[in-house]
């Protein structure tokens, strides 16, 4: 016989016994927005467990229901589906041990333990008085359509579509209207006019920093964001891991890809270092790793970027990843870089940067045993202040540059409702709205009027026409330059983020989301 039910009570006689439970905990869930709910499967799973309530059958229920069970919370949970999980379980296998425990801490949620104790409560109160079934069918009938979706994942939404779009077109309209626009947008770069001031142009790579990680950590106000001579608010990453962020800004002269597309063979015309190369930049490669997770220096060597990164040997490495490999120093490298570029003849050089110092799961060598959520906020300080500072040494060097700043992705250092602090499965905009920045250096880097700031939605295509636009007109001379000049009229690109889990896309004044073949919702 199936067993009494729970906390020693004897309950009124109904069809689910204890398994009430399981439905009302993860109804308290679900509406504490800490799991979605999927009321077709959880009521035909209901409906199985009354109909296994005859004698003959119920001694077997819990054998079957509760594998189904689990199966069944998996599924509603925010959780990466099990296909994605298991094409990541040798990433996974790779992180060391003391990282696996900070991530299963993670899981452990005080929200979710009080919702729950106070489910069991509930439960073990009502059970010796009223049959629960009907009530818990009820309440699986009416909480999702009156609680809906996850709740809202960023304080302040942005109005991302385009002027003129119908607020009426669904959004599977919307998306096949987008990325056929994105796919005939392009923006070319053009060689420097004979006489024409060389400068180098600066890409500062960085992963695990978003403007809602910089706000959280209080690291907003640091000086360099206001060093910029345009700085773009609205700036769309698009993906949330190393890799295809690495994608996407290498190919940052086309429109945007499917996510999808970026596993497949790119237009040439779409290859931002061989374009700046034909546009006689030397394409120059700085690591702060050894490139060897998930297989990055492959995936960077296959965007058309074959400059070999210098060696690292006698660098001081302050950190280690997530799999115990070494982290170098940020100022220690791109100092090297500056007395380096000295003595190259080259007389310009397109320098792509990536740095891993902010990733989930790093240690300081000086505090082995602390927790690498612990450490975020002085790793975003020290990062931040090692830009500043090479940018401060670039221009005491006197050479001309074109710096810019730009992450590959959040953090996503506190976490929401929907994905623990660290997991980005779901592209939120807190996620993949990043800051950008572009500081023009130089003796003769002389800007006139205020900086800029680009409120509008924007993504890799305003970065390349800006890149465009000072390659054609070099923001260097006697006459100074204004940073409007180049921010104005930048093409603008509607919010659409994505993983192979989810996509978001800006709908009128806020987002709505799908997660793999689910439908599409409101993201609140």
């Amino acid at each position: 016989m199936e067993a009494a039910p729970a906390f020693g009570f004897r309950s009124v006689s109904d069809r689910l016994g204890w398994w009430n439970f399981y439905f009302i905990a993860k109804l308290a869930l679900f509406a504490l927005g800490l799991i979605g709910f999927h009321l077709v499967e959880n009521l035909a799973f209901a409906i199985v467990l009354g109909a296994m309530a005859a004698p003959r059958l119920r001694r077997l229920r819990p054998w079957l229901g509760v594998p189904v069970a689990i199966a069944l919370l998996y599924y509603d949970s925010w959780l990466p589906g099990l296909s994605r999980v298991v094409s990541q379980a040798g990433l996974v296998a790779s992180f060391s041990s003391s990282y696996l425990v900070e991530l299963a801490g993670r899981f452990v949620s005080v929200k979710a333990l009080a919702a729950l104790a106070i489910a069991a409560i509930g439960y073990a109160v009502a059970a010796r008085f009223v049959r629960l079934d009907v009530f818990v069918v009820l309440a699986m009938l009416v909480l999702p359509f009156t609680l809906g979706g996850p709740p809202k994942m960023l304080p302040e939404p942005v109005a991302a579509a385009p002027k003129g779009e119908a607020p009426q077109k669904s959004p599977d309209a919307m998306l096949a209207e987008f990325f056929q626009k994105e796919a005939s947008r392009k923006v070319a770069f053009p060689k420097p006019a004979d006489g024409a001031p060389p400068f180098d142009v600066i890409f500062l790579h960085v992963c695990s920093l978003s403007w809602d990680d910089l706000e959280a950590t209080g690291m907003d106000k640091h000086p360099l964001l206001a060093s910029f001579d345009i700085l773009f608010r609205r700036f769309n990453s698009v993906s949330t891991y190393s890799g295809p962020a690495a994608i996407r800004f290498l190919r940052a002269p086309c429109g945007q890809p499917t996510h999808k597309a970026l596993y497949e063979p790119a237009d040439a015309q779409c290859l931002l270092m061989p374009d700046l190369q034909q546009a006689g930049l030397e394409p120059q490669l700085l690591l702060n790793h050894d490139g060897h997770f998930d297989n990055f220096l492959k995936v960077v060597r296959d965007q058309g970027m074959q400059a070999a990164p210098p060696s690292l040997k006698g660098i001081a490495a302050p950190m280690r990843a997530f799999d115990d490999s070494r982290i170098y120093d940020d100022a220690a490298i791109l100092g090297h870089w500056v007395e380096a570029r000295a003595k190259d003849p080259a007389p310009r050089a397109a320098v792509y940067y990536n740095t891993l110092s902010l990733h989930d799961g790093n240690s300081l060598q000086s505090e082995p045993h602390t927790k690498s959520a612990e450490t975020y906020k002085a790793r975003v300080g020290k990062l931040l202040t090692d830009l500043q500072g090479f940018m401060d040494k670039l221009e005491k060097s006197g050479r001309r540059a074109v710096v810019v700043l730009i992450p590959e992705h959040g953090a996503a250092w506190r976490g929401d409702a929907a994905q623990i602090a660290g997991l980005r499965e779901i592209p939120t905009p807190a996620i993949t709205l990043v800051p950008v920045g572009v500081r023009v250096i130089g003796p003769d880097a002389k800007r006139t009027g205020d900086a800029v700031q680009v409120a509008e939605p924007a993504s890799f295509l305003a970065l390349s026409e800006i890149v465009a636009r000072m390659l054609a007109k070099p923001p260097f001379g006697a006459a100074g330059f204004k940073a409007q000049d180049y921010a104005a009229g930048v093409p603008t690109t509607a919010f659409v983020s994505e993983t192979q889990a989810a996509t978001i896309l800006g709908r009128g004044n806020g987002y709505v989301i799908r997660q793999e073949q689910d439908a599409w919702k409101e993201l609140r």
